[in-house]
């Protein structure tokens, strides 16, 4: 990625997907050139939390809401210390940010952090294409980058593009370094948390219920995991292909042959449906936005959730199956496309979900999740 930040919103800009589809606009953020997969977006709020999620990384987010950017940036809402994102697509950038906790535009912290976008085009248009041709490789030009050059040399640079499916990328957003996140309050369990791409208000959630938790870097081993002397294991949300994360599916394999109570979100599930012997897949286009209708097919209750995941795990719905680790069925499902939004083993205490329950941004419909982790502790402890 090549950037500059001067000038960005007078600037031209065009945006070039890899089967040839050109959108020309405005930049916005950063000028320059970046590359990456095309998803869309569906939340109307929470974009300060989406940029700034891991899982997004190398990802250009197209916004199926039309004016982004009113409530601005605080200092409050970040995911992670830095803006994920390859991209950013808008299609009506507000003008003057407006909100009390607000201290910059959102331009302004695009173009700070280096992050090209573009704003003014029909990002209807765009999102109607990707969900009839499914997410795929883009790039976005402005400046120099665009300036002379020919579009057909721009198309050549994205089909040159790393392609998400095989990419490995966990290692890349996770912490160097263990970390630990104090209980608030009495201190009641311990949690080892393998970071994955872990936003910022999973390990809070868990502090709020009472848990310590010790977050540790993609490459920790099961040594390193019960070094801790966990109650618990979390393997968290993040980006790439499941099918590249052999490490972190045989870390996974060895706290199951433990039967340590384990919860897994997002990258997680994924995870925790291979290391029982299930397959994965990329969905189309993916689920992402903060607006997904999920039921709980244990308790029949229909959840709105907050979702960002182009992946998906291979289990049957209609059955429960036999794994290495004890019987496992389908907690949870998508309403909109019948995808696997959940798994629970029904022989030890081990359950995932496809979506983020910590609710930064979205509905708070499935908090209960870090009540249900809480409650596998307490029946191991007891």
């Amino acid at each position: 990625m090549t950037t500059s930040t001067r000038g960005a919103s007078r600037t031209p800009a065009v945006l070039v997907l890899e089967d040839g589809r050109i959108f020309r606009g405005r930049a916005y953020g950063a000028v320059g050139e970046t590359f990456g997969e095309a998803v869309f977006s569906t939340g109307m709020t929470g974009y300060q939390e989406t940029l700034t999620d891991p899982s997004y990384h190398r990802q250009v987010v197209v916004m199926t809401a039309p004016h982004v950017g009113n409530t601005g940036v605080n200092d409050e809402d970040d995911e992670s210390a830095r803006i994920w994102v390859s991209g950013y697509v808008v299609r009506d950038p507000a003008r003057v940010p407006s909100n009390w906790r607000a201290k910059r535009s959102l331009d302004e912290q695009l173009a700070n952090q280096g992050v090209v976008g573009i704003s003014g085009i029909d990002t209807r248009a765009l999102t109607r294409h990707l969900r009839e041709r499914g997410a795929m490789r883009v790039g976005i030009f402005s400046g120099e980058a665009w300036t002379g050059v020919r579009d057909d040399a721009l198309l050549a640079k994205v089909q040159a593009s790393p392609q998400m499916k095989g990419a490995d990328l966990s290692a890349e957003v996770a912490t160097k370094e263990t970390y630990v996140v104090p209980a608030i309050g009495t201190k009641k369990f311990t949690v080892a948390a393998v970071d994955l791409g872990i936003k910022g208000m999973t390990p809070q959630r868990m502090a709020e219920r009472g848990i310590e938790v010790h977050v540790l870097p993609a490459t920790a081993t099961v040594e390193d995991v019960y070094a801790v002397n966990p109650d618990g294991v979390f393997f968290s949300n993040g980006p790439g292909d499941p099918a590249t994360a052999d490490h972190p599916v045989s870390v996974m394999q060895g706290v199951l042959e433990r039967k340590t109570p384990l919860f897994g979100i997002c990258f997680g599930n994924q995870i925790l449906g291979r290391a029982l012997g299930f397959g994965t897949f990329k969905l189309k286009y993916g689920h992402r936005g903060i607006n997904q209708p999920v039921q709980d097919r244990t308790t029949g209750k229909v959840e709105v959730t907050a979702h960002n995941h182009g992946f998906a795990v291979d289990a049957p719905l209609d059955k429960v199956s036999d794994t290495p680790f004890g019987r496992a069925e389908v907690s949870h499902v998508c309403l909109n496309d019948q995808v696997v939004e959940g798994l629970q083993l029904l022989d030890q205490p081990a359950f995932s979900v496809q979506y983020h329950p910590e609710a930064a941004a979205g509905p708070h419909d499935a908090a209960y999740l870090f009540d249900r982790f809480v409650s596998l502790m307490e029946g191991q402890r007891a």
